[in-house]
């Protein structure tokens, strides 16, 4: 399993240095860190549900590095942008020579990363299990990796976000999608779960009616592109894992783009839970506008959860889901 691979890979190299902060980037929850010092080490991870989880086992957790270190790790993400920048960033954190490792899927691309750097700086013979790679190479200091400094995308104008986010390209299809279906007057308080870098709650703010969005998003990164993104002062922006958010107060509507995918596998069980949580945070006479692949079974929890669901506008790839009043009992059952 891939956990294991960097753990074995530490145990075969060279020792770490004796002290300092080891910054490990983007470990998923279920990742193996038993290899490095816990007392040691610092986890810089923004997506929400990940963070908590390393923080419920006392370990430093940070969205965001600061700070220098003796050695890092990088768990490689699926976006090349935001691997070359987690690279750049380490490398000028990391004292010269100090190790940084990079562990990652061939499917994440640990391939063409490990051929960069050997361009680049002395790497290390690579320990390859389960279809992926681990491998060091000594931190050359600030200066070499500049070019790999993370830089603002432009996806759409007056609108910019980073690499790694969800669809930092351009606009997602399913977004627009849903915000085609949106009626001209909205409800006054309004959730957008699931906000990415703010384009959707963009749109809800140009809605009749409406006098609060909430952008509520686990991606801290993406989190802060919609801050600066959206500058309206209506908008209320929440770093939150979107199926545990509790509002303060409940919300009059809901309105959501829902994540379906846990790394490369879909998951259809994520959007149900975007939709269970969307049904315990509205009033008794909340609605819901969600948009979804057209192949995504979301009627039957939508009908789990609402006493009126119906198909409110789409395109051959998405379909815009309808819902309101929701059933509180039901709610409850179907909770996670």
């Amino acid at each position: 399993m891939q956990d294991s691979r960097l753990t074995l890979a530490l145990d075969r190299a060279e020792p770490l240095p004796p002290a300092g902060l080891i910054a490990v980037f983007g470990p998923s929850a279920d990742a193996d860190l038993s290899g490095l010092p816990k007392e040691r080490v610092l986890v810089v991870q923004g997506f929400r549900p990940d963070h908590d989880a390393w923080a419920a086992r006392g370990y430093s957790v940070l969205p965001e590095v600061d700070g220098e270190f003796a050695a890092a790790v990088i768990f490689l993400p699926r976006a090349r942008g935001l691997a070359r920048a987690w690279v750049a960033e380490a490398a000028a954190r990391v004292g010269s020579g100090g190790a940084i490792w990079i562990d990652g899927q061939k499917t994440d691309g640990v391939d063409s990363m490990l051929k960069e750097l050997r361009g680049m700086v002395p790497v290390s013979e690579p320990f390859s299990k389960a279809h992926g790679k681990s491998f060091c190479f000594p931190s050359p200091g600030p200066g070499l990796f500049d070019p790999w400094v993370a830089q603002p995308l432009m996806p759409a104008p007056g609108f910019k976000t980073m690499p790694g986010v969800f669809s930092a390209d351009g606009v997602d299809r399913g977004s627009a999608v849903l915000a085609e279906a949106l009626p001209a007057r909205l409800p006054a308080r309004v959730a957008d779960l699931g906000a990415g870098w703010g384009w959707l709650a963009a749109q809800i703010l140009a809605r009749e009616g409406v006098a609060e969005v909430h952008l509520i998003e686990a991606d801290h990164t993406a989190l802060a592109c919609a801050r600066a993104n959206v500058t309206d002062p209506r908008a209320r922006f929440h770093w939150a894992d979107a199926t545990r958010f509790v509002p303060d107060q409940k919300f009059d509507a809901v309105v959501t783009n829902p994540p379906f995918h846990t790394g490369r596998a879909a998951d259809p069980a994520l959007g149900a839970a975007f939709i269970r949580a969307a049904a315990s945070m509205l009033k008794p006479d909340g609605r819901i506008w969600l948009v979804a692949n057209r192949h995504l079974p979301y009627e039957r929890v939508m009908a789990e959860c609402f006493r009126e669901v119906a198909e409110a506008g789409g395109d051959p790839g998405f379909k815009v889901l309808f819902a309101s009043r929701p059933v509180a009992s039901r709610r409850a059952a179907s909770s996670p």
